[in-house]
């Protein structure tokens, strides 16, 4: 069931992708979610799976505001469907 995030998540990608990422937003292309988490560094590990990694932010609590749902794993991992772009910024290269 949907839950309240908090205010920022993060999501690891690799830096070839920012360009696709920062025109569409976050797809959760294959997968059923688009993933995130509070921790910046498991983000950053996942990022390295796909190349140079990047670490974005998400700012949750306004997308959260602007009516879309979040959920929390029993792994403390969070997903949503989409994040557009402009709920996104770069935390670290």
């Amino acid at each position: 069931q949907p839950a309240t995030p908090p205010d920022v998540l993060y999501h690891g990608t690799a830096t070839d992708n920012l360009d696709a990422i920062f025109a569409l937003g976050l797809l959760k292309r294959r997968r059923h979610h688009v993933h995130m988490s509070t921790n910046m560094e498991t983000m950053l590990q996942v990022g390295m799976r796909h190349g140079k990694p990047v670490l974005l932010s998400i700012d949750a609590k306004r997308m959260h505001a602007d009516g879309y749902e979040f959920f929390l794993t029993g792994n403390h991992v969070w997903l949503t469907d989409h994040v557009p772009s402009e709920y996104l910024g770069v935390v670290r290269r």
